[in-house]
């Protein structure tokens, strides 16, 4: 057994400790929010916070998993999640939306740490998400919109 603490929840799971965390998250604990997309950790789609810093959830066996765990569903109990996700609404980031929890998983780490990122900032921090869309622009506009109304 391996306890996961997943947005403020104990969770008490019964698999290899090499699991990926991706595959319990979903697959176990019903989390759909957070997306496969590579499997190798290059897309992003599977973007949570562990320890408060954005990881790859599709590389991350559970048995690295300890300590405090954010999802997707989990993100808008803190203030910097509630603004990018308000950002992203209001710049309407999303077209078909698969990437986006990662997207925002990713921003919201950045922000959590730069309060002011420039857009070499952005980029750099939003480099390892994909959008298939060609959304980039518009996540970089909500990420300023975010940092702003955080000041």
């Amino acid at each position: 057994m391996t306890t996961l603490n997943i947005n403020g929840q104990t969770f008490e799971v019964d698999a290899d400790p090499s699991t990926p965390l991706l595959w319990v998250l979903r697959d176990t604990l019903g989390m759909t929010g957070t997306k496969f997309g590579c499997g190798v950790a290059l897309c992003g789609a599977c973007t949570v916070h562990l320890k408060g810093q954005p990881v790859r959830s599709c590389v991350t066996p559970i048995s690295a998993a300890a300590g405090p765990i954010t999802t997707i569903e989990g993100i808008d109990k803190g203030r910097v999640g509630k603004a990018v996700q308000a950002a992203w609404v209001t710049h309407d980031v999303a077209q078909c939306g698969y990437c986006q929890s990662g997207q925002i998983m990713s921003a919201t780490g950045l922000l959590e740490t730069n309060k002011a990122p420039t857009d070499a900032d952005i980029d750099a921090a939003m480099s390892g998400n994909l959008c298939r869309c060609g959304t980039y622009q518009r996540i970089r506009m909500a990420i300023h919109d975010a940092a702003k109304s955080l000041a």
